[in-house]
């Protein structure tokens, strides 16, 4: 009833309606995060390459009942002209490699990678005040790699990744649904060729700690041209 009023009330386009909506004030809205005796500092890293402290922060996210994803991760991509584009996907492997994820190759992210292999994900986790920045270059995985996964996905997931034409425009639902259904006739759940994985080979790793007084924590790991890491801290 909320939805269909609000856009009834869009369709009347009234430049009062539209200056009223767009005064809404959200300067005010801000929570607590961490106190002073909590800070992450530099005593308090496990590893000194970003791997390992990654490993360490998502163990602790992983069990936390209150995040239903923990994987989750905001994906950012850039076409040929630098115009950005970020979505939620999620991260399917990680290691010294870098972080994998899998999607349709022709999609809107799809065609973006294949125009600028250059990727940054983000990973915020609430109910611990902290997020991770990755940033580095893309490239897919192999055929082997993405058909093993694939097998490994339900039934739904797979027929869904052959029949959608991810990012392409479709007249309604139910053509959707119908290719489904035609889909599970055929019994054929093979793996589309258009479909497959990524990795991205981090080369920059940022792990943020909100605190209340904003002093925020970031430090940083940088991949040196001779493959060594250097740690440093940001300003927040």
């Amino acid at each position: 009833m909320l939805f269909s009023c609000f856009v009834s009330l869009a369709h009347k386009g009234s430049r009062r309606s539209f200056i009223k909506m767009s005064n809404i004030d959200l300067g005010d809205m801000r929570i607590s995060y961490k106190a002073k005796d909590e800070a992450f500092t530099e005593d308090q890293l496990v590893s000194k390459e970003p791997i390992g402290q990654f490993s360490a922060w998502f163990e602790e996210v992983k069990n936390c009942k209150d995040i239903l994803e923990p994987n989750a991760v905001c994906l950012a991509t850039a076409n040929k002209n630098g115009a950005p584009s970020a979505r939620i996907v999620l991260l399917k492997g990680y290691g010294p490699e870098g972080f994998k994820f899998f999607t349709n190759y022709e999609s809107h992210k799809g065609k973006d990678l294949e125009e600028n292999p250059q990727a940054a994900l983000t990973f915020y986790w609430a109910p611990f005040n902290r997020q991770v920045r990755i940033e580095g270059k893309v490239k897919k995985v192999s055929q082997e790699e993405s058909h093993e996964y694939f097998k490994r996905r339900p039934l739904e997931s797979r027929i869904s990744a052959i029949i959608s034409p991810q990012s392409s425009t479709v007249g309604s639902r139910d053509v959707l649904i119908k290719a489904y259904k035609e889909q599970l006739a055929k019994g054929d759940v093979s793996k589309p060729v258009s479909w497959g994985g990524y990795v991205l080979y981090h080369e920059l790793v940022e792990f943020w700690q909100g605190q209340t007084d904003r002093l925020h924590d970031r430090i940083v790991y940088s991949r040196e041209n001779n493959g060594e890491w250097k740690i440093y801290r940001l300003a927040p």
